[in-house]
């Protein structure tokens, strides 16, 4: 392994990180400065995860082909994120601790644009901007890139992600046609490489692992459950890791903030991060969570942009991203700088397909792990405990004047009693919540070619078909396929049947329907009530079921019905269910034409 002495790093710049203990360089520093400090060398396409040490990796070289003399701009580097960008100020800030005529500059939206001004009025080196800030300020000619000699793209597919493709073009059009050019991305969309072609003089490519794979350190797990129990798998994750600093992905800005409320709600120390909150805020949210006063932020993709954590445990995916790139930056947040991770999703079974994309794309195998049973999370929390009193330490002279009233209190207990109070005393919560708890494992089914070979159609199915006395038999077009269970069917049934409660009896989950059993009298008003109400996007149909009516060949027709256009009435209900029972009128016969 080279040394940054042997890579051609100045003294003062191996001085100023030393000191923040860097020791020897990672394999996307060895690559990368030798071919920046080549003055005849080309541009460079490096692909490499967040956690690499891209940020030494571009930023030594520059700061070293600095001239401190030239109070001008003569580095560009733009970031997709405010955040991201005051993360590489604030780095080459630390490298160039020993050359104090450089300076650098952040530049970034939701700050004030006059005093970004000014400090580009008295003179910098080095800008590190976000693209639609520096338009802003090119437009205001305020701004002069004529003598940048250096540009860098740092997460390149995320800023095109974001749209900033047509910033990028006109930034780039404002810098001199000689000057070196670095494009820094964890993923090759195809964007990327036409931006190489049409910008870039023969640049080389540096690829750290393999193309659009995760990270080498971060191990991939999977927990399956059904989808009601999304929540109650992601609390049993945290409770099985007592020590978790986490990232908790969610698809939208409302789960992201339900999900966190929850959490709060629940007495974890947890925040969320998203689009609708102001700047002020999320500079709050963030800064709690880097002091670990916040142990779970949850996050969207877009809001989590450009968040550099160090020594994050998991990152927990809530909802699986469409795009494996995304899941690519997800998990590349963890298992950073040598250190180990894991990335968790949390799916049920219609997300397996997409799981199973996502491993294509990067390379890497997803474990299936149980969900934690509250035993074993119990045993972890204990030890947990045990191991923090073994290592607390103990000031003896501040606690000795204490300990004479407390011994004396307690002497009557023996040290084993007084440790069974102590664990109960931090253990009540918990061990109340899990008493009884349920597994929520989601179990395959068996195939369908296997569950006909051996199971054969017996009565059981027209059984099923069949209403308790008194009672009638309600089918509705939604299944465990769909998610749907009996809680979901009780709070339809809550929320669409205005008037009396309705008493439900024997529900039957199968995959593509349901069938269930109301009184008699309130069948006709029940089945009104549900058709053309939705459930998770899907809108419902049901009807009065028949005995002899096979409702697995029909369930298709059914959902074509029950996803049409126009509003279900009760013209319709009439209409399907004389169709259903041959009740239907023949359609009078066409008149002759004379």
């Amino acid at each position: 392994m080279n040394s940054f002495e042997q890579l051609g790093v100045r003294d003062d710049l191996r001085r100023a990180i030393e000191e923040l203990g860097f020791e020897n360089p990672m394999p996307v520093q060895e690559k990368v400065i030798p071919h920046l400090l080549d003055e005849t060398s080309g541009d460079v396409v490096a692909l490499a995860q967040t956690g690499t040490g891209k940020t030494a990796a571009f930023g030594l070289p520059l700061l070293q082909r600095i001239n401190p003399e030239l109070r001008r701009p003569q580095a560009l580097i733009l970031s997709p994120t405010r955040e991201l960008c005051l993360q590489i100020g604030s780095d080459l800030a630390d490298f160039s601790k020993y050359m104090p005529a450089v300076k650098v500059l952040p530049v970034y939206g939701g700050s004030s644009i006059e005093s970004q001004i000014r400090a580009l009025r008295d003179g910098v080196q080095i800008i590190v901007a976000t693209p639609g800030r520096l338009i802003d300020l090119i437009n205001r000619k305020v701004v002069n890139l004529s003598d940048v000699h250096t540009v860098v793209l740092d997460e390149a597919d995320e800023m095109l992600n974001m749209g900033f493709l047509d910033s990028i073009n006109d930034i780039l059009a404002n810098v001199p046609e000689k000057r070196k050019m670095l494009m820094f991305s964890a993923t090759m969309p195809p964007e990327i490489a036409r931006i190489a072609k049409k910008y870039m003089h023969d640049p080389v490519e540096f690829v750290i692992g393999n193309r659009n794979e995760g990270a080498a350190n971060v191990r991939h797990i999977y927990y399956m459950v059904n989808a009601r129990d999304k929540y109650l798998a992601l609390k049993r994750i945290a409770d099985n890791s007592p020590n978790i600093y986490a990232i908790i992905f969610c698809r939208t800005r409302r789960d992201t903030q339900e999900i966190a409320d929850k959490l709060i709600a629940d007495g974890y120390n947890a925040d969320a991060l998203h689009g609708d909150l102001s700047q002020q805020q999320r500079d709050i949210v963030m800064r709690k969570f880097r002091d670990r006063v916040i142990r779970l932020l949850v996050a969207t993709d877009v809001a989590a942009r450009g968040l550099d954590v160090d020594d994050l445990t998991h990152v927990i995916n809530y909802g699986l991203p469409d795009d494996s790139a995304v899941y690519t930056h997800r998990s590349g947040r963890t298992g950073r700088a040598g250190k180990t991770g894991v990335s968790v999703a949390i799916i049920h079974s219609r997300e397996k397909g997409k799981l199973r994309e996502i491993e294509k794309k990067i390379g890497k195998t997803f474990e299936r792990k149980e969900v934690p049973t509250p035993e074993h999370i119990i045993e972890k929390q204990l030890y947990n405990l045990a191991d923090r009193i073994e290592r607390v330490k103990v000031d003896e002279q501040e606690i000795g004047k204490y300990l004479p009233g407390v011994l004396r209190k307690l002497e009557w207990l023996s040290g084993e009693d007084l440790l069974k109070r102590v664990l109960s005393l931090e253990f009540k919560r918990l061990l109340d919540y899990y008493r009884d708890a349920p597994a929520i494992d989601f179990i395959d089914e068996k195939p369908r070619k296997e569950r006909k070979e051996r199971e054969p159609r017996t009565n059981k199915d027209k059984d099923r078909r069949t209403a308790e006395k008194g009672m009638a038999r309600i089918y509705i077009n939604a299944g465990k396929s769909d998610g749907f269970y009996a809680g979901n069917l009780i709070e339809m049934l809550n929320h669409s049947i205005n008037g009396k409660r309705i008493d439900v009896g024997r529900i039957d989950l199968l995959p593509a329907y349901s069938l269930f059993d109301v009184p008699a009298a309130d069948a006709r008003r029940v089945v009104e009530g549900l058709t053309g109400s939705e459930f998770m996007g899907k809108r419902i149909y049901s009807e009065v079921a028949e005995p002899d009516k096979n409702y697995a060949r029909a369930s298709s027709r059914k959902r074509r019905n029950a996803n049409a256009d126009t509003e279900p009435s009760e013209t319709t209900y009439e209409y399907f269910l004389k169709k259903n029972r041959g009740g239907s009128k023949k359609s009078a016969p066409r008149k002759k034409k004379k």
